[in-house]
């Protein structure tokens, strides 16, 4: 199963903390936001997860590499 996250929103009402990170990259309770979601959906069965990416986008890939972490790609 395939999935896409939207993640291209700069944040705005994050800031500052999105000046440098974007919104899918600020911590809560000590990892990304982001990866609750790759979580969930790789114990649903998701196997490929495509993130539309625009603010900052470069740092995901840095960040979360290509998912075999959590058993996906990315």
């Amino acid at each position: 199963m395939k999935v896409m996250i939207l993640a291209a929103g700069r944040g705005e009402r994050l800031r500052p903390l999105t000046d440098s990170l974007p919104k899918p990259l600020v911590s809560v309770a000590g990892k990304p936001l982001i990866e609750y979601h790759l979580e969930k959906l790789a114990l649903i069965g998701v196997t490929e997860v495509v993130i539309n990416q625009a603010w900052l986008g470069h740092k995901l890939p840095e960040m979360l590499g290509d998912g075999s972490r959590w058993g996906l790609q990315i």
